[in-house]
């Protein structure tokens, strides 16, 4: 088994498919046993396996999840993390991080395989015991958990405004019970509890497939009413945004790590990559890398057309929410908007998914490694019947009752600190600065030089890795200053709660 130091750019040449042993074992085996080199191999899966391996997903069903969820909250809040970063430099910004988060997420595969594990946090206990362990399991958390938040605030930007516009206002005014159900926090309660918590109690990841479906095409509904209607609004409605600091506007602005942030939010998906490699009916390497590149390139694609676009047209006053720059009655963006909401719906319970998933290794985090470890990672073909008859110990997968009553407490408290504030853009980037750092940048990265022997490499070797790590600690430490500091400033959520 071998693979490219750092200075190489880290790139996987080779990996034994049929190995479930440690890194060490592996060195001693026949090096011409089975080994697979990336980009020699069909990535195409036959249609005969469409639709076998109940639960499993196919690779489309897989691309959708995974798209869905990067796609997610974080694309309305792309203008604004143009504006924070200056056009010209945050076209840079998308194109580094999505080739750092495109490497990042196949590390967490990659070293789930070199240290014969199944999960990130698995492997993150192998390489630092129970504190790295604990580290990624909160990190994890807290990113889902700042997702779940931020696709609740966005409901309670959306549809609330698009049911208010469509209502006669004198209903509204003569009616106090159909005003109440048209305010924001009754809707976000409503939709929560009857849409998007029944879906959040699902136990298989694979089952949220077809909703992922709805939610990629309405995405692809907003994508294209923000970039092209944006551009029709009026000469007189457009002469009003201006950009202050011209240089500032279009080529650098000093807030460029608060940008990072909410472009890395919403790239990053490493908390549930796992999951959705897991999912697959044929999980090995090349698949995921194929899966991997697709929906990291499609993402960047959508990201940086909805962020250019927003911030060209709506300049110094782009808000957290690109659709609160709209006018209220504006039946295009109500459209927009209605897709959106929706589309938080049906996102809302992959990030609830994740949070369970993380819960439950909390409440377990004190029993014998050993009989809580995974099994390792499918590798091969061959092997999969083998695996999916793989159990873990007995008592160990979580319990109908404790996913009932765990799911409830994570949706209702994610809701309850949605209706407290409506800032999205803060929210974005304070989950972006300290969760997506350190899940995305630093511990992949940590993780993978560790099990490669770091210290018996250069420095040009381990250049590229110490470049990652020392980025991501100042996407978390000076990000997050910046944001804790302008919410202060900005009591009440400023401007971004502002609807027009």
């Amino acid at each position: 088994m071998t693979i490219n130091n750092p200075g190489d750019s880290f790139e996987l040449q080779s990996i034994s498919l049929e190995s479930r042993t440690t890194p060490e074992e592996d060195d001693n085996e026949d090096d011409n046993d089975n080994d697979l080199v990336l980009h020699e191999l069909d990535y195409e899966e036959s249609p005969a396996t469409d639709h076998d391996d109940t639960g499993k997903s196919s690779m489309k069903m897989a691309f959708m999840n995974m798209s869905n969820s990067i796609l997610g909250a974080g694309i309305i809040g792309q203008p604004y993390a143009t504006k924070n970063c200056g056009i010209f430099t945050s076209l840079i910004t998308f194109v580094l991080l999505t080739v750092i988060i495109d490497w990042t997420i196949r590390l967490i595969i990659i070293n789930c395989k070199l240290s014969a594990t199944k999960t990130y946090q698995d492997t993150a206990y192998k390489c630092f015991g129970k504190p790295g362990k604990i580290v990624i399991l909160i990190s994890q958390g807290f990113f889902a958990i700042g997702g779940s938040i931020a696709f609740c605030i966005i409901i309670g930007d959306t549809i609330p405004h698009v049911l208010q516009s469509i209502t006669p206002s004198s209903w509204i005014e003569n009616n106090a019970l159909l005003a109440l159900i048209l305010k924001r926090n009754t809707v976000i309660v409503l939709l929560t509890c009857f849409i998007s918590y029944p879906l959040s109690l699902t136990d298989n990841i694979a089952n949220l497939a077809v909703s992922s479906l709805f939610a990629l095409i309405n995405m692809a509904t907003i994508i294209l009413i923000i970039v092209i209607h944006g551009f029709t609004l009026s000469k007189e409605t457009v002469s009003r945004y201006t950009f202050e600091n011209p240089f500032q506007g279009y080529v650098f602005n000093p807030q460029l790590f608060q940008g990072i942030s909410v472009i890395s939010f919403a790239l990053v998906c490493h908390h549930n990559t796992s999951f959705i490699y897991d999912s697959l009916r044929k999980p090995t390497l090349d698949r995921f890398t194929k899966l991997t590149h697709l929906s990291c390139f499609i993402s960047m694609i959508c990201c940086a057309l909805v962020g250019v676009s927003g911030d060209l047209i709506f300049k110094d006053n782009t808000k957290g929410n690109i659709l609160n720059n709209f006018p209220e009655d504006d039946w295009v963006i109500n459209i927009a908007r209605v897709c959106f909401g929706l589309n938080m719906l049906t996102t809302f319970p992959l990030e609830i998914f994740v949070v369970r998933q993380v819960m439950n290794d909390l409440i377990n985090i004190n029993k014998n490694p050993e009989k809580i470890a995974h099994q390792p990672l499918s590798q091969t073909d061959n092997d999969f019947d083998q695996v999916d008859d793989l159990e873990e110990p007995k008592g160990e997968e979580m319990s109908y009752n404790k996913r009932f009553w765990i799911t409830t407490l994570l949706v209702f408290v994610t809701m309850g600190a949605s209706l407290l504030t409506c800032n999205l853009g803060a929210t974005l980037e304070l989950i972006g600065s300290v969760s997506a750092s350190i899940m995305a940048f630093i511990f992949p990265v940590m993780c993978y030089m560790k099990l490669t022997d770091y210290k018996s490499k250069t420095l040009k070797e381990n250049l590229c890795g110490y470049f990652v790590i020392v980025f991501g600690v100042l996407i978390l430490v000076i990000s997050s200053a910046q944001t804790i500091v302008q919410a202060i400033n900005e009591k009440g959520g400023g401007d971004h709660c502002k609807v027009g």
